[in-house]
């Protein structure tokens, strides 16, 4: 019950808003609790001990005695043990608490902030008192600067012309004479200061006597000063690095080249002096030593470090490079002699001791020094031939052989520089000794191709093959390769070919020839090895001649890197084998008509007509050549043999475009009307058909034409925009807002439909409607590049780069996007990341002609000669279809002769500078 009487009792005690109270039944009569106590009515005092005995049963509440955490006189329930309870309670009232405190914290910081802001305002800073004098200073000119008279010295008089100290020094003669024995009465001569003063004479043995000569005292300072510099000069090809002059006042030379904590040096010594101590024997301890000594700027402890463990382990060639390397250049040459008379075997002391050396002569000098002691050193005598004269350098590969028979770097040198007969006894020398190297062999072909002897190569891959599987070595088709495109690199054409033919069945399965010859042939390409690509191509041709597949890769392959002679002549073969073949009979066509053989191009179509009698694409494709040559009564004939035998929606499609282009409307709507009856899920006829009709200002003709295609047809989408837009020319805005809203209901999230949409608003000069219209098309298509596009140059020019981050993180691929961000640049004319960002767009997408001609009007307008041709070039190579303002150039019908460039600069002429 106590416990439940002290929680109830806390929140009074504890609230911090709260007081504690009691009554006067309690305390008695209200005192202060510092008055002095009133006797004179005093109980008995046996009374008073019985009162005092109550008084400490009972606990004193009032405020004095209160403890915050014991509460009143200790507790109240100090005689009970404090347990898990008091402890959760006590928590739970630290949070209240806290609580209470956060509540109050914000009132006090704006408190706070309140009072220093009144502070400061009514004592500013010197700086801010002034802030307006120093703003109109900027209007004072320099004719009034020059008057303002200079700062007067505020001191006082005795202040500026305080009396300087004045020293009156002793002549020499007073000095030579005390020096000389006389003494001064006025010091005490067994006092401390009578050796201070040179007057004074003390008795000692170091006591100076006799004459003193102030000159030769400045002398000796000299030559002391010039023997400290001697001692800590450097001599570098005999220039000191110490300056004299500035040597005592160069403060740079202390700074220590070490940055870290001096405590780890030390430590870094003591473990490194421990090892060397324990193990003296052994070398990494002297090397790290020297090179910890080093870092810390000592340069010279580090050398004696070095040198005192090349003394102890005179064996180790690191050791001895070490010390040779922390030498200057002379010592070092004494050292590495010293290490060669320790270590004459071994290489990379020789090696150093040639590169210490500055003139040839003492270098091969050194080099034929190290040959006598090590003779089988293939490094050595690869360094030692590198520096003769073809003459010398054969004489000494010839030696080299003899010591280093297994060397096959030193025989292949040796082949190189002899004549073609001596070559080949080389190389054959070279076999008996290193019957197991490939590279002996392919040598041997290069040889054979280099001389003409090109029926001797393929019989040496033969044999190398043959010989190298007799003695154990196993042929790794990845090496051959290799191999075949080294060969090819040097120009051993023959070579290569030969090796590709002679590996390329190893270790490959039957199942996988094909793919493998397939992958062995792009990776030949990708690494510019192009005469081995064509091996491979020719070998897996010989074995699957009927493979359209490879004929094709092989087409293309020529295309890309060939010549078109040897593409023609490929596509012979491959029409030959696969005379099915539509695509390979157009490749071949299209050759002959871009080379301006038109009628080798016929005659290569009338075979394709022979063996593909109703080929569609064979058909097209003869009209396309005979429309492009203005032969167009032949490609009307041609056209109507087609309808008659492959009728098909392509060649209704074609014959009534040619009509139209020739400006034969009627027949053009009689032909259309008849393939709309027969194909009427064919949208392009609906399409035209409306085209020709507006063409003649038959503007409800059309509409109804279109109205019957989207019945027809209701997932074509630009089918659902020319409706739209013929509405929108006629005036109707409200049934062009229709046919777009139907249009989404039938193919919802089609962002062309919503682009369309809002670009109805923006013409009609709705801009809030259309920003609406773009959020909520944002909404349905999130991640369609077109609408991203769009609504960059929605936005005001401060946030058009927000809006372009944002499209980024949606469509980063997206090349409407990139080049919505490449128009950008190009609007803050920053051209060069405009540059970039139109060449990324256009790898990225290189059929979209948009972008190719934003690219080519940019570089019209900022670019050189250079770089225009180069956009060009690229953009005819590409053959771009797509793009918004390209498709409605290159498509329309006035425009129908229109090659790449054409289209390119007519685009460009229809193009706006973005702004």
């Amino acid at each position: 019950m106590r416990k439940i009487f002290w929680a109830c009792l806390r929140p009074w005690v504890l609230w911090p808003a709260a007081t504690g109270f009691t009554t006067r039944s309690d305390i008695g009569p209200a005192r202060d609790a510092n008055d002095v106590s009133d006797d004179r009515h005093a109980p008995p005092a046996t009374k008073r001990k019985k009162k005092d005995e109550e008084e400490e049963e009972d606990e004193d509440l009032n405020d004095s005695n209160y403890d915050e955490f014991s509460g009143y006189s200790g507790s109240l329930f100090s005689k009970d043990p404090y347990d898990k309870d008091d402890e959760e309670a006590d928590a739970i009232y630290d949070s209240v608490e806290k609580r209470m405190d956060e509540k109050r914290k914000e009132y006090r910081d704006r408190r706070l902030r309140e009072d220093l802001e009144r502070y400061r305002q009514e004592r500013p800073k010197i700086q801010q008192q002034f802030s307006d004098l120093k703003r109109s200073l900027s209007g004072v000119t320099s004719e009034e600067w020059s008057t303002i008279p200079e700062v007067g010295d505020s001191r006082n008089r005795k202040q500026r012309n305080a009396r300087a100290e004045k020293f009156t020094p002793l002549p020499d003669s007073v000095l030579s004479r005390n020096l000389g024995g006389e003494s001064s009465s006025t010091l005490d001569p067994s006092s401390g200061l009578a050796s201070m003063v040179p007057g004074v004479a003390t008795p000692g043995m170091l006591t100076p006597t006799g004459d003193l000569d102030l000159r030769k005292i400045g002398q000796a300072r000299n030559t002391l000063m010039n023997v400290k510099l001697s001692q800590v000069s450097d001599s570098v090809t005999g220039q000191t690095v110490v300056d004299p002059k500035g040597y005592l006042t160069d403060l740079q030379s202390m700074i220590p080249t070490y940055g870290g904590d001096i405590n780890d040096i030390k430590k870094a010594r003591l473990l490194l002096k421990s090892v060397r101590e324990t193990n003296p024997n052994h070398p990494p301890a002297w090397i790290a030593s020297a090179r910890l000594e080093e870092v810390t700027g000592k340069v010279q402890m580090a050398r004696n470090l070095i040198m005192r463990g090349c003394e102890i382990n005179a064996q180790s060639e690191d050791l001895w490079l070490e010390a040779a390397r922390l030498q200057p250049p002379d010592t070092a040459k004494a050292v590495i002699a010293q290490a060669a008379r320790h270590i004459p075997t071994s290489v990379r002391i020789w090696i150093k001791a040639a590169d210490l050396e500055t003139e040839t002569k003492a270098k091969r000098r050194v080099f034929r020094k190290a040959l006598e002691h090590i003779p089988n050193s293939v490094r050595l005598w690869k360094a030692a031939v590198e520096l003769e004269n073809p003459d010398d350098a054969r004489i000494l590969l010839s030696r080299a052989v003899e010591c280093c028979n297994t060397s096959v770097e030193l025989w292949l040198a040796l082949a190189r520089l002899e004549t073609y007969e001596n070559a080949r006894k080389v190389l054959n020398k070279a076999r008996e000794n290193i019957p197991t190297d490939r590279q002996i062999w392919t040598t041997a072909a290069k040889l054979e191709e280099a001389n003409g002897n090109i029926h001797m190569v393929e019989k040496i891959v033969d044999r190398s093959l043959t010989s190298l599987t007799a003695n154990g070595v196993e042929i790794n088709r990845d090496h051959w390769f290799q191999e075949a495109i080294e060969a090819e690199k040097s120009g051993a054409v023959n070579c290569c070919q030969c090796i590709v033919k002679a590996v390329i069945g190893i270790g490959v399965e039957e199942e996988d020839r094909k793919q493998t010859w397939i992958d062995d042939a792009e990776f030949c390409a990708k690494e510019n090895a192009f005469e081995c690509a064509r091996a491979v191509y020719a070998h897996a041709l010989q074995m699957f001649p009927s493979k359209k597949s490879i004929w094709l890769r092989a087409a293309y392959f020529e295309k890309n890197h060939g010549t078109r002679e040897s593409l023609e002549a490929l596509l012979q073969r491959a029409v030959a084998h696969c005379p099915k073949s539509e695509i390979l009979w157009l490749m071949g066509a299209k050759s002959k008509w871009m080379a301006g053989d038109v009628p080798a191009a016929r005659g290569i179509l009338s075979l394709a007509f022979q063996a593909n009698p109703n080929s569609e694409d064979i058909w097209l494709a003869a009209v396309k050549l005979e429309s492009e040559n203005a032969e167009y009564e032949r490609a009307r004939r041609l056209l109507a043999k087609a309808r008659g035998s492959a009728p098909t929606p392509r060649v209704m499609m074609k014959s009534a475009r040619l009509e139209w282009a020739l400006e034969r409307f009627d027949e053009a709507l009689r032909l259309l009307e008849e393939a709309v009856e027969v194909f009427p899920d064919f949208p392009k006829l609906w399409m035209m058909k409306g085209q020709i009709e507006e063409q003649q200002r038959r503007t409800d003709d059309a509409a109804n034409t279109y109205t019957q295609g989207l019945k027809k047809c209701p997932t074509s989408i630009p089918l659902w925009v020319l409706s739209a837009n013929l509405e929108e020319r006629k005036g109707v805005l409200t049934k062009a807002r229709s046919i777009l809203e139907r249009g989404r209901l039938r193919n919802p999230k089609v962002a062309v439909l919503w682009l369309e949409a809002i670009r109805v608003e923006l013409r009609a000069g709705l801009k809030e409607i259309a920003s609406t219209m773009m959020a909520r098309a944002l909404q349905e298509c999130p991640n369609a590049g077109e609408l991203w596009a769009e609504a960059i140059f929605m936005e005001t020019k401060p946030q058009r780069k927000t809006k372009s981050v944002d499209a980024l993180k949606k469509c980063e691929h997206d090349p409407h996007v990139l080049l919505a961000v490449s128009k950008l640049f190009w609007s803050e004319h920053k051209f060069s990341k405009c540059r970039d960002w139109f060449n990324r767009t256009v790898k990225i997408d290189p059929d979209l002609g948009d972008a190719w001609a934003y690219f080519y009007k940019f570089e019209l307008l900022h670019g050189t000669e250079q770089q225009q041709q180069e956009v060009l070039d690229r953009c005819i190579s590409a053959e771009p279809t797509h793009g918004e303002s390209w498709c409605r150039v290159s498509k329309s019908i006035q425009n129908w002769q229109f090659k790449t460039p054409d289209a390119l600069r007519a685009v460009v002429k229809e193009l706006s500078i973005p702004t």
